[in-house]
């Protein structure tokens, strides 16, 4: 089955980008992934394809018209069945994870809905939200000046986990935030670098020994550098041993 993004967006022109190479590009010329675009303009109704409008209130920007954004998710819906996932990139939105990228790459079809200027009309959100389960999903806790980026982050972190994309699967378990702790660090050649040399552990063909280094080296620096990360690990890891404290 093809896996398959609908991005809703005044650009369309900014898709597929960086996802045209590498792993990604390789899959969408195989097609174990497809992605198609339908521009918010084309649902104005005046000659300037007038998409946004002033906010009401002392606030400043403009908003895109619940009016277009709703005609465009009829649009996109029109052929989809109730349980596709319709997500809205939006800075206040559920923190985006390695969780919700494995279950929505198992989605056979994505609408995502990219915001622009200021945001989109609340009421457009909401009736989304209680029709058809729309959810608002933040790539980070930073503004970017459009969806776009945050939906080609979304999709990059969805398409490298589709079977067939990465050759070496298993490869993918080790990674940043599947075991709930950061990477540990990895080496390659020349063994001695500017006097550093490759920890010795790694030479030593042990795999055994080497395989409880990087758990120790994951914890370590996700301990220093994601104490959020470490007390989530740590409840997880008193939970399954049947403990009761998070600490």
């Amino acid at each position: 089955m093809t896996w398959h993004a609908h991005i809703l967006t005044l650009f369309p022109e900014m898709f597929p980008g960086p996802l045209a190479y590498s792993l990604a590009g390789k899959g969408l010329k195989e097609k174990i992934w497809t992605f198609s675009t339908t521009c918010l303009s084309d649902f104005a109704s005046d000659k300037r394809r007038t998409v946004d409008d002033t906010s009401y209130g002392p606030n400043a920007g403009l908003l895109l018209k619940p009016d277009i954004v709703h005609a465009a998710l009829e649009h996109a819906t029109q052929n989809c069945p109730d349980v596709t996932p319709i997500l809205a990139l939006s800075p206040r939105g559920r923190p985006f994870t390695q969780a919700l990228a494995h279950s929505f790459a198992q989605s056979d079809h994505l609408i995502l809905l990219c915001g622009r200027y200021e945001g989109i009309d609340e009421r457009v959100i909401e009736y989304w939200r209680e029709t058809r389960g729309l959810m608002e999903i933040n790539v980070g806790d930073y503004i970017l000046s459009g969806g776009e980026i945050a939906a080609l982050t979304l999709m990059d972190a969805c398409i490298r986990l589709l079977p067939g994309i990465v050759h070496s699967p298993e490869s993918l378990s080790l990674e940043s935030f599947e075991l709930d702790l950061l990477e540990f660090p990895q080496y390659t050649k020349p063994c001695d670098w500017k006097g550093r040399l490759v920890p010795e552990i790694l030479r030593s063909g042990n795999h055994k020994e080497i395989a409880s280094w990087q758990r120790k080296q994951a914890e370590e620096i996700t301990k220093t550098r994601r104490p959020d990360l470490w007390n989530t690990y740590l409840k997880k890891k008193n939970e399954a041993q049947g403990g009761t404290s998070g600490a």
